[in-house]
């Protein structure tokens, strides 16, 4: 299912999914129709996550009201995070750079601040802050998990006199 509404340039778990290619990209990219029904589908899968996006142009998110049964469903459930992945990689490759550095955020907050998702926090610091394309913006994640992650001392993600120096 999600092999299919999140299409990716390599193989994933799924060896039946054909990987996509640049050309094929590039016409998903072309085409109003087929883009405004990626949004539909990342809709979709936010919902399902307990996650609303509030606003289509920046990739902001907020909580669903569905929030805390759809939490308990990601801790107790880590297939989900293969699937997060996924669609983080996937907003990447269709020009969604702005919806990855909101999502990835959203769950380094409910990770690492107000620790809804104690058993995503893994995956959000080993694989899915690295989906970010931008290396500022990617780089500006990392020093926001740094700042809340607790004990300081055990952060691995980045060199510390880097990151005690970030601006």
């Amino acid at each position: 299912f999600c092999f299919r509404l999140f299409p990716l340039r390599e193989h994933g778990m799924n060896w039946l999914a054909k990987p996509l290619t640049s050309q094929e990209i590039q016409a998903f990219k072309r085409s109003e129709e087929v883009m405004e029904r990626f949004v539909r589908a990342y809709e979709l899968m936010l919902r399902f996550y307990g996650i609303i996006l509030v606003n289509k142009k920046t990739g902001e998110l907020k909580r669903a009201e569905n929030w805390a049964d759809r939490f308990d469903n990601l801790n107790r459930f880590s297939h989900n995070n293969l699937r997060i992945t996924r669609i983080l990689k996937c907003l990447g490759e269709m020009g969604y750079e702005r919806y990855q550095v909101h999502l990835v955020k959203f769950f380094l907050t409910e990770t690492l601040v107000k620790g809804t998702l104690p058993n995503v926090k893994k995956s959000a610091l080993d694989y899915f802050l690295f989906t970010v394309r931008s290396k500022r913006r990617r780089r500006e994640l990392v020093h926001y998990a740094w700042q809340h992650f607790k004990p300081q001392e055990g952060f691995v993600w980045g060199p510390k006199e880097k990151l005690q120096k970030y601006r």
